[in-house]
């Protein structure tokens, strides 16, 4: 394997479904039960260390040329769980929504309009051969979707303070029934409560998205780099699916103060974040 920088790449969060080796058609189980037996893989900062690598060439790479034979693994109960990369996909969709995201003039000079064209174009013929694909990842920047946290409880997260040179980590992991149930659960809720809008659309997307993977999945809310922007004591203190779980039953049980408080509490966490992002 290259060798890759040991420079911290921040500031993305993730949304991971892992799924059982069963899960996956020949000869593709193949090849992920061998990679599953492998003593080192990388991880997701070497993934966004050869991402940005790419953009570095006159012109800018912005979509690797071949999709990635990496994964992340994860044994569940004696079952070998994968989640691949699938890099080049993630590519393709993250491309179409940097217009949304940054300004023309900056988008232009980091990604000729001529670039983004071309990589459009064999994002559209890719398609035509494969309909039916998705990414078993899901990333953000500088946040957490607060419809991921509908996902998770508080009972499932795991935070570690890290130590020298290893980093703090806070993700939550579930079973895919559960997450299933939770997002079900949830709609019925907002539904009933509140006006259509981005919560409901952000979690409607989010629930069929996890329609598409084994039920005997794993779902992996993973806050990344992000930890490497945030103070220990906040991270430390930060229970935001807590949060979410206390607003949607305040909504259900139609108390609506303890639901503004819930909410009051993630938008206060959650600005603080994006003004770190606006300071840079």
């Amino acid at each position: 394997m290259p060798k890759v920088s040991s420079v911290v790449v921040p500031y993305a969060t993730y949304l991971r479904v892992y799924e059982p080796l069963a899960a996956f058609p020949e000869p593709e189980r193949g090849h992920w039960a061998r990679y599953a037996r492998r003593s080192e893989r990388p991880s997701y900062q070497d993934e966004l260390r050869r991402s940005l690598a790419d953009l570095l060439p006159t012109p800018p790479v912005p979509v690797p040329v071949q999709e990635s034979g990496e994964a992340f693994v994860l044994e569940v109960d004696g079952v070998v769980c994968v989640c691949p990369w699938r890099t080049r996909l993630r590519g393709w969709q993250a491309l179409q929504e940097l217009p949304e995201e940054l300004p023309k003039t900056v988008l232009d000079a980091m990604l000729p309009p001529l670039v983004r064209r071309q990589a459009s174009m064999d994002y559209e013929r890719w398609l035509v051969r494969n309909p039916d694909s998705r990414p078993w990842i899901r990333t953000a920047t500088w946040q957490v979707p607060l419809n991921w946290f509908v996902l998770v409880s508080d009972e499932e997260r795991r935070y570690e303070k890290g130590t020298g040179e290893i980093p703090p980590m806070l993700r939550y992991r579930t079973p895919m029934v559960q997450a299933r149930r939770r997002v079900a659960r949830a709609l019925r809720t907002l539904k009933d409560t509140i006006e259509e809008g981005p919560l409901i659309d952000g979690l409607v997307d989010v629930g069929r998205w996890l329609e598409e993977f084994h039920p005997r999945s794993l779902v992996e809310l993973d806050y990344g780099g992000l930890v490497h922007a945030l103070p220990a004591g906040d991270l430390e203190d930060d229970h935001s699916a807590a949060d979410v779980a206390a607003g949607v039953e305040a909504l259900r049980q139609g108390d609506g103060a303890a639901a503004g408080e819930a909410y009051g509490r993630l938008v206060e966490r959650w600005r603080a974040v994006r003004d770190l992002r606006s300071a840079n």
